[in-house]
Formats: C-alpha cells, structure tokens, sequence
C-alpha cells in the first residue's frame, strides 16, 4: 500500500470512529454527531484529539469482531473564544455511546490533562449507559470518571451538557459537576430507564417523565439551563465559561466593553411598593444593577422563590443571590436553600465574588418543609456563605427578619460589606408578628401604640447600623456605582492566588 493509500485508509477509519456513517440517523433526531458539536465548541483549527484509536478488548459476545477506533468518544483538548478548554463527547453512533473499560479510559485521560493544565473541562453525553457486554470492567470504567469528577471538584470548572441520553451509573458523572445544561425534547437523564421500572414495580413510565429536560428543570433542580437545540446548547456552554476563571487560583476575567443605562438605574426605586405587604419582581431590580444584557439565571425554572445568576457590574463577574418577592414571598424553602447553597459553593470556588439582594420574611413555614428537613437544607446556606472565602457583599432592599437575615449572608456570617436601603427593616421578625407575641392581651388601641414603638426602634436600618451591623444607609439609585467601588478595592486577586480549594459536594 501507497504512502497515499495509508492516508486515504486513515482519513476513512476516522470518518468511520466518528459516527459519520449515521449522519442522517443522529441528524433525524434532532441531534448532531459527536464530531460536530466539538467543532461548534472549539474555535477553527485549534481541536487537538487524544486516544483516537483507542480500541476496546472485550472477548465476550462476539464483541472481538466488532470494534470501532475511538471505541465511541471523542477527546481532546483546544481553543474556546481563545483560551485553552478540554472536552470530551460521548458519540452515540457507536455503541450507543456505552461506557467501556477503554472508553472510560479515554475519558479519564482528559480529566487527567484537565487538571493537569488546571483548565475548563466540558463533557458533551448522549450514552445509554455501562456496555453491558464488559460486566464490571464497564462499571470500573464508570467509577474512574467519577474519582477524576470528585478529584477536580473545586479546583477546574467542569460542565455537563446532556446531548442525548444519560441513562444508568453514566449519569452521576454530570451529577458531579458545577454546571449542567439540558437540550429539550432529545435530552434525558435517570438511573433506571421505563423497562426497568417496569419490570422491578409495575409502573408504566416514558422517558420524559422520568428524566426529561423540564423535569430536571423544575422537579429535581439538576438543570442549570434547558437549552432549545444542540447549536444553542453549544453556544450557552461558550457563553458560561466567559464568566468562569480557569482554575481555582485565578480571578474571572472582567469585561473591557459592558454598557448601562443610567436612566434605568434612577428607576430602581419605583419598582418597590408602598406597601411593604405587596410583591415586585425581583428581576426587574436586578436590571437596574447589571451591565446590560450580562445576566446569566441558573437554575431558573427551578425554587423560583430565590433568584441565582451569574452576570456583570461594571464589567466584574458577579454571582447573584436575591429573594424573589413575586414568589413565595420571597421566604427560603428547602429546594432554595439547596439551591442557593450550591451557587454559592462554585462561585467561591471560582473567585466569583457574591451580590446578596435581600428581602426576606423569613423560612416557609409548614409541616411539609419541618419534616422534609428545613433546619438541615436552611443549615447548608449558613455553611455555604460562612466558608466562603470570596468578597461578599449584602444589600438590604426592604424586609430582613429573622434566621433567613442571617442566612442571606450578614455580617455575622462574613459579608465584607452590607449595605441597606432607607426603608430597609431588620429584626427578629414583623412588628405584628413580635406585637402578637409580646403584647397578646393587648386591646386594639394598645395594639397599634406598641405597632409603632416596636417599629419605630426596630424597623429601620439606622439601629442596625448604630449598631455596627449595616455598614451604610444608602439610596437605591447609588447600589450599583457603591458595589462597583467594592469590587474595584477588594484585593481579591491575592486572596485568589493564596487560596485552598475546597470541593462542590452536589447539594
């Protein structure tokens, strides 16, 4: 053979380890090939492949007459927007994309160079799951990976995106990561699929229900985002890491070019009721904030009651903590607690610096949330922020009552600074409340003298400010140029640079 035709052979068993040969078949599912979304991911010309034609060798079930080089996942690291990322893609063409001794070897290979070149790390999966013709090489496979996730937590951000199916042990790798985003309708991830679940209790389930997109999205919180098609997915995945530094010793990069609308920063104020009784969106304060077009809603559809998002303040990464009042009344349940916890955790590990926007009454109360074990979920917030090393910085918008104050980080919990509106109100709980337990024999004139005592001494920010607890009393309008002057003096680079990691056990 031919100098020519070794290369020609090359390029056709790489076409062939690719998937290209169930092009049309991936691609009428509404998915693209495991080689195409690495390309969408990668800038041009800068994807180097690693293992790529690793084989498997298992000699069971006639497997021995069927191998495919790559033993289907693609690996390797390159440029995104131009810093160095790795990724691997699981390619469902082959074998289903099923974990095999081998094929886990390739992936824990770049978890490897990963956290050896202390960058980025992207898993793009659609794999039904362990290769069950390998028996426990296969699920050794899997517990390799999961070593390498736990072995990185903390120190390289890690992002999953589920392209496809994330069936069986596969699916506790993403588990394991900072960031997952869904793709609707082609995207599904559970530990034991509707045959199974037949089988073991009778029930008769689809694969939707049982973990679709939107099911992780609203039900069990493992969605970060639900993107609507692979491209966007790609392009979401892009977008993130934009916010994320490349490893644990450094500091997220700040934007040279961020806009803002001073006018929409004097509104801010008219977005707040009267009535201190009445909701307001949350968001709508948060764009009076943010440069314009930054914010990033993680975990959006999911503990509506607490908002989550990454964006930028004069250009600086931030990650935002903020009670929604339009839901729930803004009060902490167990699925906010654990989701806040979490956010808190990766953004301390990546040096993202915290805006905590609070306007909280309190706990939901319930028998519900006591028994599903509020007082530990409320308990890991507490943890969170306390641990956190990053700069902290509280602004309180109106109500802080109570143990949820604490638990949206106080100064008593290490907020570097905490600043609060003027019509802020700070104290163990509201003034009918605390009326009600002071004064219960109380006729109704009685009543409304000791509602304004109680309120005059407790429900404003200056006593907690007196008091050393509030930093500055300041207006609206002046939040976000006061946190911009934070972010600018904080030495948060040194910090950064002399920290000790710690890991995102999944909250």
């Amino acid at each position: 053979m031919t100098l020519d035709e070794e290369l020609k052979n090359l390029e056709a068993r790489k076409d062939k380890a690719h998937g290209r040969e169930q092009e049309k078949k991936q691609h009428g599912a509404g998915k693209l090939l495991a080689w195409e979304r690495i390309l969408l991911l990668m800038d041009k010309d800068t994807f180097v492949e690693t293992d790529v034609y690793l084989e498997h060798r298992c000699p069971y079930f006639g497997m021995e007459k069927n191998k495919v080089e790559g033993d289907g996942v693609i690996a390797g690291y390159g440029k995104v927007n131009g810093r160095t990322v790795c990724v691997y893609a699981q390619d469902f063409t082959v074998f289903g994309g099923s974990i095999s001794e081998m094929n886990a070897r390739k992936i824990s290979n770049i978890q490897n160079k990963a956290l050896q070149m202390e960058v980025p790390i992207v898993g793009l999966f659609d794999s039904g799951g362990a290769r069950v013709q390998e028996g426990i090489l296969g699920l050794s496979g899997h517990g390799n990976i999961f070593y390498n996730n736990v072995k990185a937590s903390g120190k390289i951000p890690q992002i999953s995106a589920i392209m496809g199916t994330c069936a069986g042990g596969a699916s506790y790798s993403p588990a394991l990561t900072d960031f997952i985003i869904m793709v609707d309708e082609t995207s599904n991830m559970f530990i034991t699929g509707p045959k199974v679940v037949k089988a073991a209790i009778g029930q008769t389930v689809t694969m939707d229900e049982l973990g679709g997109a939107e099911i992780h999205a609203r039900i069990s919180g493992m969605a970060d985002h639900v993107a609507t098609d692979d491209e966007d997915c790609i392009r979401y995945i892009k977008r993130l890491l934009g916010y994320l530094p490349d490893n644990f010793h450094e500091m997220p990069i700040r934007a040279k070019d961020f806009a803002f609308d001073e006018e929409r920063g004097k509104r801010i104020a008219s977005l707040m009721p009267e009535s201190r009784r009445h909701a307001y969106d949350m968001h709508k304060v948060i764009d009076c904030l943010i440069d314009e077009g930054s914010g990033m809603e993680i975990k959006e559809k999911f503990a509506s009651n607490i908002i989550t998002m990454l964006a930028r303040v004069g250009g600086y990464p931030v990650g935002i903590i903020a009670n929604q009042s339009a839901q729930m009344a803004g009060c902490i349940d167990i699925n906010a607690a654990d989701k806040a916890a979490g956010f808190i955790r990766v953004c301390d590990s990546f040096n993202i610096p915290l805006v905590n926007l609070v306007d909280v009454s309190g706990f939901y109360p319930g028998k519900e949330q006591e028994q599903g074990g509020i007082i530990r979920h409320g308990a890991k917030m507490l943890f969170a922020y306390s641990e956190a090393e990053v700069l902290k910085i509280t602004v309180i918008l109106r109500k802080a009552y109570g143990g949820s104050y604490l638990a949206m980080c106080s100064k008593e919990l290490g907020a570097d600074v905490v600043y609060a509106w003027p019509k802020a109100e700070i104290a163990v709980m509201s003034a009918e409340a605390a009326v009600d337990v002071l004064f219960k024999n109380a006729d109704s004139g009685q009543r409304e003298q000791y509602l304004k005592e109680y309120g005059e001494q407790f429900l404003n920010p200056f006593e907690a400010a007196h008091m050393g607890y509030v930093d500055e009393v300041i207006e609206p309008c002046a939040t976000r140029e006061n946190i911009i002057r934070v972010l600018e003096l904080h030495p948060a680079k040194r910090a950064a640079e002399k920290k000790t990691a710690h890991g995102n056990i999944p909250l």
